[in-house]
């Protein structure tokens, strides 16, 4: 069996108390320098476990201070299966930063089955919890979709439902797939979520289809400290055997 790194192992000897509740939001973790010298590591090793469980958000580093216990935050709760989900904001309120028309890359050409620098059209926005934006939301279409029609990202009205475009532009939305994975914040993203690069964050991939084709795809991307996702579920109901089949 294949031995744990020793910074992984001084993590988990640091983690366990703060799971547990032995040590309290706001409490400091000892300095490198010493939790080297309890532990019988290096201080790299040590260096190497605090920054593991900074990228966790079990601790955070503050500037001169040292590593602390963070606080739990309080996280928004985005829906992500009632009517309010549709635009992919669960609920919160969408504050749209631009469109710009660009040639397609990687992996979204890919989600979109498009050839490498077929044309897309990107609109950004923020989603906002009062004033407080929370999220961010990447929507890109294939331009060949609605180019040619009043029904464009470009024409697109506040409030306007994007299943309402796309079926005025002829492509019916009849399925959905969405995909949710774990990473770190990357530094545009950081910046308008007011976030720091790194933060763990949580990433919607959500693709609408019109007959099995992609129209459309999208990232929400947010941090794991900032927004929790709510898939409610409809379960079939069971027959009642008295029922005719």
């Amino acid at each position: 069996m294949e031995r744990q790194p020793r910074y992984v192992w001084l993590a988990d000897q640091l983690r366990r108390p703060i799971l547990r509740g032995e040590l309290v939001p706001g409490t400091r973790l000892p300095s490198r320098t010493r939790l080297a010298r309890n532990y019988r590591v290096s201080e790299q090793v040590s260096r190497a476990a605090l920054r593991l469980l900074a990228m966790e958000g079990v601790v955070e580093a503050r500037q001169g201070s040292g590593y602390f216990v963070r606080e739990d935050p309080a996280r928004v709760r985005v829906l992500r299966t009632d009517t309010s989900s549709v635009p992919g904001m669960g609920g919160l309120r969408r504050e749209v930063e631009g469109t710009e028309q660009q040639p397609g890359q990687p992996p979204v050409s890919t989600r979109l089955r498009l050839r490498r620098g077929d044309p897309v059209y990107l609109t950004s926005a923020l989603g906002m919890a009062l004033d407080t934006p929370v999220a961010l939301h990447l929507s890109w279409e294939p331009a060949l979709v609605t180019t040619g029609t009043p029904h464009t990202p470009f024409d697109a009205e506040p409030g306007d439902g994007l299943l309402d475009r796309l079926e005025a532009a002829g492509h019916p939305v009849d399925g959905v797939v969405e995909e949710v994975c774990l990473r770190a914040l990357r530094e545009a993203e950081a910046a308008l979520l007011c976030a720091s690069a790194g933060t763990p964050a949580l990433v919607v991939e959500r693709t609408h289809y019109c007959g099995g084709r992609p129209v459309e795809t999208s990232d929400l991307v947010s941090t794991t400290d900032q927004c929790r996702l709510v898939y409610r579920l409809s379960l079939p109901r069971p027959r009642n055997p008295a029922e005719p089949g």
